[in-house]
């Protein structure tokens, strides 16, 4: 039955539309435009999620999206390189943080929703 599923994708939203765009900009992923008030980012050609200009605080409030990496320092040094405080206010990330299941960055889009950048154990 899944052997025809091509992707799956999630829906976050924005608080401020314009900013987030040229936040996942920054972060390099690829931007296509769907319309005035929604985009498609994608990364590595097939994941991808789609970028709304909707903000209701309770949904972005608990919205997470977890990227599986296969090495987290580069991605942490990555994302140093990118001076994003400087040039979000709101966006925030944490160290390089373990687990029992792997490692994790925690990273807080300019509205709100929390990205978990993973490098789980085999």
């Amino acid at each position: 039955m899944y052997d025809k599923v091509k992707s799956i994708r999630t829906f976050i939203g924005a608080h401020n539309f314009e900013e987030s765009r040229l936040f996942y900009q920054s972060l390099d992923f690829e931007e296509r435009v769907i319309s005035d008030k929604m985009s498609l980012f994608i990364v590595n050609d097939h994941l991808s999620f789609y970028l709304q200009d909707y903000y209701v605080k309770d949904w972005i409030d608990n919205s997470m999206v977890l990227l599986e990496m296969e090495d987290l320092d580069a991605y942490y040094d990555y994302l140093r390189s990118k001076n994003l405080r400087s040039r979000f206010s709101t966006v925030k990330f944490t160290k390089i943080k373990n687990f029992d299941y792997g490692r994790e960055i925690f990273l807080h889009d300019p509205s709100g929703v929390l990205w978990h950048f993973c490098e789980l154990k085999k």
